[in-house]
């Protein structure tokens, strides 16, 4: 079974701020939202999931692929749909094979359904494109929802998802949103979006002190964080360098 799996994890900034220490999680076929105040450590958290960044202590264990959402960089004038599905070699071996100049080791490891399945794809998200169209004339929104349908075509276990309505319009929002609302597979999204987190299963709340997991999406923790009598605007501690206690940590 695919699964996230944190154990006593810790992680310190260059400068020797504490930003984890003995932090436990764990994530199966979920959509867990993360939240906490900007610094807390979100994005920290995701690197440390993806091994982008390396943990000072303790470890992360993961069963499964992981996938994200491609943000829009500097584009080479060259570059087409197909590399950003990361399929070009793919679709040069097709072409070969139906001009008649592919090598038989070439045939061999030809992809037949590669076309058919990246339209599927594509047509998930409404978007009525060529594989070889230039990435350099896709609009704002045709990017966001290209990189929706890169996530469908490789189906992976999980998705890491930081602040990915950040810059986008409303269509663009609209797409992420669909997206989570029909995900059937594991994700973790950092976000301040409340609209995005009303499609969560949980939301994970990282303060100075650790993580309080809480069932349910944004109403269900709002809900249950003004239950436990705090204050409805100081859900967002400041960041300071304390161990977390124990009774906070993620089991």
């Amino acid at each position: 079974m695919s699964q996230i799996t944190l154990r006593q994890l810790g992680w310190s900034t260059p400068d020797g701020n504490s930003l984890f220490e003995d932090f436990d999680l764990s994530v199966s076929r979920e959509r867990i939202g993360l939240v906490g105040r900007n610094g807390v450590g979100k994005s920290t958290l995701l690197k440390l999931i993806s091994g982008e960044l390396l943990p000072k202590t303790g470890g992360a264990t993961v069963t499964g692929t992981l996938g994200v959402l491609q943000q829009k960089v500097q584009i080479e004038p060259e570059e087409t749909l197909a590399d950003l599905f990361d399929v070009r070699k793919a679709f040069e071996i097709l072409r070969r094979a139906e001009a008649g100049q592919a090598s038989i080791d070439e045939l061999a490891d030809a992809d037949w359904t590669l076309e058919e399945r990246m339209a599927a794809a594509l047509d998930r998200v409404g978007l009525d494109v060529r594989p070889d169209t230039p990435l350099c004339k896709l609009s704002g929104g045709q990017w966001t929802r290209a990189s929706i349908a890169v996530v469908f075509f490789q189906a992976p276990d999980f998705l890491l998802l930081d602040e990915p309505t950040n810059n986008l319009d409303r269509m663009g929002r609209e797409a992420v949103f669909n997206l989570i609302a029909n995900w059937k597979a594991g994700a973790i999204v950092a976000s301040h979006d409340r609209e995005l987190l009303e499609h969560m299963d949980a939301i994970v709340e990282i303060t100075s002190l650790g993580a309080t997991r809480y069932g349910g999406n944004w109403s269900h923790f709002r809900q249950q964080n003004q239950s436990s009598c705090k204050p409805r605007n100081t859900i967002w501690p400041t960041l300071k360098n304390t161990r977390p206690r124990s009774n906070e940590i993620l089991k």
